[in-house]
């Protein structure tokens, strides 16, 4: 997304809907998270948002549950 090279195997990179998004570092990869999260609909987000800290919740409460033992 900014243009910089690096060696495949290396970087962060989403391929979602026919579109590849490749990042070289994970501070490249938040900016152009923030800017996308801030152009998408208000409902769509709150729906997605809920979801993946649902999915985030569970899986503490999974290691949690393991480290007990």
């Amino acid at each position: 997304m900014c243009g910089r090279y690096f060696p495949e195997g290396q970087g962060i990179v989403i391929r979602r809907a026919g579109i590849e998004l490749a990042f070289h570092s994970k501070s490249c990869l938040a900016k152009f998270f923030k800017l996308f999260i801030e152009r998408l609909d208000e409902s769509e987000f709150k729906r997605a948002a809920r979801e993946v800290i649902k999915e985030f919740e569970e899986s503490l409460k999974a290691k949690q549950a393991v480290k007990k033992i």
